[in-house]
């Protein structure tokens, strides 16, 4: 074989394997944090036409949407969504990863009302830029907390 036919079988296989799996080129953008945790606390800053923009969004919800995300909401327990809906935010946005408890908590509620309460979350007005961007992420934080949870479980029924 010439150089000029290693080269080609060279250029050949290493477009075809480029086109085949093209993260192999990549930077892996979803181990970097999309927020920094000093900026996370700010997040929640809102201006007249921001909240216009929520208030507006929340009104034209469907009624039974709005009751479903109620209900999701119970099932996390009565302090599970204001605490561990900021905990479950700050893992997704800054890496910071959640508690045991929140854990729990993310999972006794179940993976469609954990999936739908974030994607609501990711339409108000101060984390919508971010809508695009989080989805491998949100995914992320169910699959360790449900292992997290299942361990945990498993570990129980050995101790018993």
């Amino acid at each position: 074989m010439d150089t000029k036919s290693i080269f080609m079988a060279f250029f050949i296989i290493n477009t075809l394997v480029s086109c085949a799996y093209p993260c192999l080129g990549q930077e892996d953008i979803d181990d970097k944090a999309l927020v920094n945790p000093g900026e996370f606390d700010t997040l929640d800053a809102l201006s007249p036409a921001s909240q216009e923009y929520n208030i507006y969004m929340l009104e034209n919800l469907p009624p039974k949407y709005k009751t479903y995300l109620g209900t999701c909401a119970d099932k996390m327990g009565p302090s599970g969504i204001s605490e561990c809906n900021e905990d479950v935010l700050r893992e997704i946005l800054t890496n910071k990863p959640v508690s045991r408890e929140c854990c729990l908590m993310v999972v006794r509620a179940g993976k469609e009302c954990y999936m739908e309460i974030r994607k609501f979350m990711f339409r108000l007005y101060q984390l919508k830029r971010f809508a695009s961007q989080v989805s491998f992420k949100t995914n992320e934080v169910w699959n360790r907390c449900s292992a997290e949870v299942e361990s945990l479980s498993s570990s129980h029924d050995y101790a018993i």
